[in-house]
């Protein structure tokens, strides 16, 4: 081998190694093919080139030709008939063009993933100092490991594009949810509520019925509106009935109807389970039903029928079940005060709505919300909320959670004499009681004070979670709280 050869073979391996390194990053499965195409024409001397990616069914993905055909079909016709069998079988095929002199020649190497066949790549016609000649062993030899590299790198780009795609569908539809929400009136951004619109988004395809835990006033029915929304059955009637609104007698006949003819006077009536046949049917407050009624709703569950009141005739039904409770059902299961069989029949998946102490962030949304909700319906549009009145409402604990902070917005809008929103127009309560206008108050920094203190209670200490919560650099909240020490340590010298 004379110095010619030598340095031109240290060329090839150096070659090998910046291609590994090349496709090493995130290169599309396009660009993958381009430099496979380039660098195995130029680091072998060929004057014509051909490189494909092969979708799993065979047919062609991307491809790229120089001096060559751009099919895959076409570049088949220069080979035996058995060229992507012998490449499947990880063998580098050959072929000579006679007619040719001296002959055309042609090497072909396989792109295998997996012992599967995810493309080729075709040289042609080597050039060398002497003019044209055979592609020696080692030839072959180099291009079948620029294709098993790029064959891996194909294979990554592939995942890569596909996780991509995954992630773009679940980011349209959890915006389309998001949209969907905020036309039922759940609004928020925070991380709970991303959190459970993403359990809803995955649950509510499946049919699979659907217990929704949570404190009064967390807009459980809401969430039971967006399951139905995103569910197959969105199309269907949507029946809502609070178990604990009604005494047990009338609750029964609520739900499974009556026939004509039970009482005097009493004509046929559909109950809500037969109403939302074909839809979904949601059950607040499902811990209050009596055992009897316990009994009967499983019988609708697991046979997918029911009996009018007073009834004998079976009615077959087809309902999507979401339940909720602010009860412990658990307890009540141990204490024999609701049936075990029932409870795991209603709780296929649990999702669990967050109150509003836990997403605090949400509060001005959600004030903004109601603000234009009333301000449109008592016809005062443009109202605003002074900055006393925002810092009141995220330092208050809303025991009452949305349905607190929704009562006091609509109050404010119906009376408050002008245009801004004060504290005093929010009749927040207090320990009980609601704070009389002007006397009494605390000032908008004591406000602001107490709802840091809270907020780091909550992350026990963590400053950096504590600005991420109230929506302020880290910088901001250290001055703040050095300017709160500075204020207690005058306040103690005083």
């Amino acid at each position: 081998m004379d110095a010619f050869d030598r340095n031109w073979r240290g060329l090839q391996l150096e070659t090998l190694v910046d291609l590994s390194l090349t496709i090493g990053g995130v290169l599309s499965e396009e660009e993958l093919v381009d430099e496979l195409l380039q660098r195995a024409v130029g680091t072998l001397d060929a004057g014509a080139g051909f490189a494909a990616t092969l979708h799993p069914g065979g047919q062609e993905a991307i491809v790229r030709a120089v001096r060559l055909p751009p099919s895959v079909e076409a570049v088949r016709a220069f080979f035996d008939s058995h060229l992507l069998e012998d490449l499947a079988a990880g063998r580098v095929a050959r072929s000579r063009r006679d007619g040719d002199e001296p002959p055309f020649e042609l090497v072909a190497a396989p792109l295998l993933w997996q012992q599967r066949l995810v493309g080729l790549v075709v040289l042609a016609d080597k050039e060398t100092r002497d003019g044209r000649a055979p592609f020696a062993d080692n030839d072959a030899r180099i291009l079948m490991s620029m294709a098993s590299m790029v064959a891996t790198a194909v294979a990554t780009a592939r995942r890569v594009a596909a996780i991509e795609r995954d992630r773009q569908r679940l980011a349209d539809e959890n915006r389309a949810l998001r949209d969907v929400a905020r036309r039922e009136g759940f609004v928020g951004e925070s991380t709970p509520v991303q959190e459970m619109l993403e359990l809803v988004r995955r649950a509510a395809p499946t049919g699979v019925n659907v217990l929704l835990r949570g404190e009064s006033g967390v807009g459980k029915e809401r969430v039971a509106r967006l399951l139905h929304s995103f569910s197959e059955r969105a199309s269907g009637p949507f029946v809502p009935l609070n178990c604990a609104a009604l005494p047990e007698t009338l609750l029964e006949s609520e739900l499974f109807g009556i026939e004509e003819g039970v009482a005097t006077g009493v004509q046929r009536r559909h109950g809500k389970i037969e109403l939302a046949n074909n839809g979904t049917l949601f059950l607040d407050e499902v811990g209050d039903l009596s055992l009897p009624l316990q009994a009967k709703l499983l019988r609708v569950v697991q046979e997918r029928e029911l009996e009018r009141l007073g009834g004998r005739e079976r009615i077959p039904v087809d309902i999507h079940l979401v339940t909720a409770t602010n009860r412990d059902l658990e307890a009540m299961v141990e204490q024999g005060e609701f049936r075990r069989d029932l409870y795991y029949r209603l709780r296929v998946v649990v999702v669990a709505v967050p109150t509003l102490r836990e997403r605090r962030s949400d509060i001005p949304l959600l004030a903004r919300h109601f603000l234009e909700l009333y301000g449109e319906r008592f016809n005062r549009p443009g109202l605003l909320l002074s900055h006393g009145a925002l810092a009141a409402l995220m330092a208050h604990p809303f025991p009452g959670n949305v349905r607190e902070l929704e009562n006091a917005i609509q109050a404010a809008v119906a009376l408050a004499p002008s245009d801004t929103i004060e504290v005093e127009d929010l009749r927040l309560e207090s320990e009980g009681r609601p704070p009389a206008r002007g006397g009494g108050l605390a000032s908008l920094d004591e406000v602001v004070r107490q709802h840091i203190e809270r907020v780091l209670e909550a992350v026990a200490g963590n400053r950096q979670a504590a600005a991420r919560i109230l929506g302020i650099d880290r910088t901001t909240l250290y001055r703040k709280l050095m300017r709160n020490a500075s204020e207690d340590a005058k306040s103690n010298s005083d």
